[in-house]
């Protein structure tokens, strides 16, 4: 079946019966779609069917938008190794989990422009996409010239920055970082931030190292929450020196958690996102060994998987409403041939973990009975729309709306498992949990892209440009 075929001249879509989340609040009814678009949002549902229609009973599910995952790491280069998943494997599993539209790095090395480097994050997904996708420009070569090339990405679509604060090959120090905030001001856009202080790494690296802890329990000791806590206080007072929008990506502790709080205290423009690993897994999982000794590699992500005490403050965070979005930071290296090059030094350990398939699930089932459907709107679409100049193109069931849906049926019960995943990478960091809820069905700008948490092989996905 062609995209085409199905997205032009296809007949009208009536999602009957369904627990609507909208906007305005959950509403049983009728959602009809016409082309790529929603046509309609029906409260009760149709009186009566109009001629040719193709209707799709879903009694008893949640009707959602479809949901965004604002963090991943498709196709890229990581001064390592080539991640696992294409935009092409990428996509096509995050569709099999529910989500309709990611936004990924596209990442400016040094010497690149940024035109450049944007063209070559096209070069990589378009006409590949089962998922819409969208772009940040992830900035490591601070100039003149790349000063002067901000305003070109705005015109390109692009509405969100990157900088890091670690690694040496991408990170700007505190003045670069400052004239970015200056630079983007103008048009409201935002900076989403690598928040670990990169000095202090690289020397615990050394001495973790010199004391002979080479394993992946060295990653975690390696990168202390001070780290993240002392990088996410130094972007809260850049912020506020220049009254710039941030977003703290993937926060991961108490200390940066409690930075992030003052900081909205005082009135600085703050964003906060977490990730599924952060409020599910804790450090004890490094010392995992698995057939082969190494399955602690598995978890080596930066920032590293933290201590309970953290995982509880950030699950507090989120049940009060402090948390902003839940996306992935999905970078998927396999175990072997990729992360086992570093079993004698965990520094040689590729960055990343899988988890674009699996977001829904996990957070649906792990607050279960203690967040409701408005609350997983927020989190999994809603909020990453708004945040990213998406609303309400994407992340609301309005009419007019792009036809981005996911019909999610809270009744099933299914365990997460690499055998049954469709990310391209040989494991996946929850492996053997069961979950409560799966994608039924999944709509793509109007055409039928997942059904029951496998693809149905059209590749619907579109470039989203964003305005701030």
């Amino acid at each position: 079946m062609s995209v085409k075929a199905e997205g032009e001249g296809a007949p009208t879509k009536v999602l009957r019966g369904g627990s609507l989340v909208t906007p305005d609040g959950v509403v049983r009814g009728d959602l009809v779609i016409e082309g790529d678009k929603i046509a309609s949002v029906v409260p009760g549902g149709l009186a009566e069917l109009p001629e040719g229609v193709q209707t799709f009973d879903v009694e008893g599910c949640w009707v959602f938008p479809g949901f965004i995952d604002a963090h991943t790491h498709m196709q890229c280069w990581t001064g390592m190794d080539w991640t696992a998943d294409s935009f092409e494997t990428g996509t096509r599993a995050a569709v099999c989990g529910g989500t309709t539209t990611i936004v990924d790095y596209a990442t400016q090395d040094k010497g690149m422009t940024l035109r450049e480097a944007l063209d070559e994050w096209h070069r990589r997904a378009d006409g590949t996409c089962t998922a819409n996708y969208a772009f940040h420009m992830a900035i490591a070569d601070w100039n003149e010239h790349t000063r002067e090339e901000v305003a070109d990405m705005r015109s390109a679509g692009i509405t969100s920055f990157k900088s890091y604060f670690a690694y040496d090959h991408l990170r700007l120090d505190d003045a670069q970082t400052m004239e970015l905030l200056e630079a983007i001001k103008p048009f409201d856009g935002i900076l989403c931030v690598h928040c670990e202080n990169g000095t202090l790494v690289n020397e615990l690296q050394r001495r973790m190292v010199q004391a002979g802890i080479t394993g992946p329990e060295g990653h975690a000791l390696s990168r202390p929450a001070e780290a993240e806590a002392e990088a996410i206080s130094r972007l809260m007072y850049l912020a506020e020196l220049t009254g710039a929008r941030v977003n703290v990506v993937h926060c991961s502790t108490r200390l940066g958690l409690e930075q992030v709080r003052a900081a909205r205290r005082r009135g600085v423009r703050v964003m906060l996102e977490t990730c599924p690993q952060y409020l599910l897994l804790d450090d004890s999982r490094y010392l995992e060994k698995g057939e082969d000794g190494f399955a602690g590699a598995k978890y080596v992500m930066s920032p590293p998987l933290r201590k309970p005490d953290d995982v509880a403050a950030l699950r507090e965070a989120v049940l009060a409403g402090e948390v902003d979005q839940i996306s992935t930071d999905h970078c998927s290296f396999n175990l072997h041939g990729q992360k086992d090059r570093g079993r004698d030094d965990f520094t040689h350990i590729p960055n990343g973990g899988p988890g674009v398939e699996h977001r829904p699930a996990l957070i649906m089932t792990t607050f279960e009975g203690r967040l409701g459907a408005m609350d997983f709107l927020r989190l999994l679409s809603e909020g990453q729309a708004k945040v990213f100049g998406m609303y309400p193109q994407k992340g609301a069931l309005a009419a007019g709306s792009d036809a981005d849906v996911c019909v999610w049926d809270p009744g099933q019960r299914w365990t997460i498992s690499q055998a049954n995943q469709h990310q391209a990478v040989d494991y996946t960091t929850y492996e053997g949990f069961d979950v409560h809820g799966r994608a039924r069905l999944v709509f793509v700008n109007g055409v039928l892209a997942a059904q029951d948490g496998d693809p149905t092989g059209v590749q619907p996905g579109r470039y989203v440009a964003r305005r701030a």
